[in-house]
């Protein structure tokens, strides 16, 4: 690593990672209400290459290389999410992230039967407009997921999936079609009234 390479990493550093950092510190002691996930949302947005409105983001996530990631309009971050984004991660309008899940655009490569000094390879990955990634799901790089997906629980996407698509298991394979519901309620005032 040359005298450059050094100062690009201590650039990334200032720039993205540490503030970044230090907004997740400091309001990861509010509760994940209405409130505190738009102001860790909109916080965290000042450190994100290419931020939409109306991010909400919540406790325990972890972003790298945020450098290289784009959030759309209207787009929730759970929980304890683990989020890299070095390959290059676009993340369209409306999508909801569900807690614990994990979204890497790098892999982990073998060199002579070994992982530990194989080095990575890099991918974009892309989550279509209208998804929802339920929890503990596992997204590998190089993917696009199409738009109003639903990925299943614990599932993990290996390939490309088309649009309006229910997806689950390991690896994760289309069960059906995404088909549109009438809602009962869309807020809690509104579901305390209905009972």
């Amino acid at each position: 690593m040359g005298a450059s390479d050094y100062m690009k990493t201590i650039l990334y550093q200032l720039r993205w990672a540490l503030p970044l950092w230090t907004v997740i510190f400091i309001t990861g002691w509010l509760p994940d209400n209405k409130i505190s996930l738009k102001v860790r949302g909109k916080l965290a947005s000042f450190f994100i290459k290419n931020c939409g409105k109306n991010f909400l983001m919540g406790r325990d996530v972890t972003l790298l290389n945020t450098n290289n990631l784009t959030i759309g309009d209207n787009v929730y971050i759970a929980k304890g999410c683990w989020i890299n984004a070095m390959g290059g991660l676009k993340i369209e309008n409306e999508v909801i992230v569900a807690p614990y899940v994990v979204i890497s655009t790098l892999q982990h490569v073998y060199q002579d039967y070994s992982v530990r000094f194989g080095g990575s390879i890099a991918a974009p990955v892309r989550i279509g407009r209208g998804t929802w990634l339920a929890a503990h799901v596992s997204v590998k790089c190089g993917v696009s997921i199409g738009k109003g997906n639903l990925i299943a629980a614990n599932a993990f996407v290996a390939n490309d999936t088309e649009d309006h698509a229910v997806m689950g298991g390991v690896p994760a394979k289309k069960i059906s079609d995404v088909k549109n519901q009438k809602a009962d309620f869309y807020n809690r005032s509104e579901f305390e009234k209905s009972n």
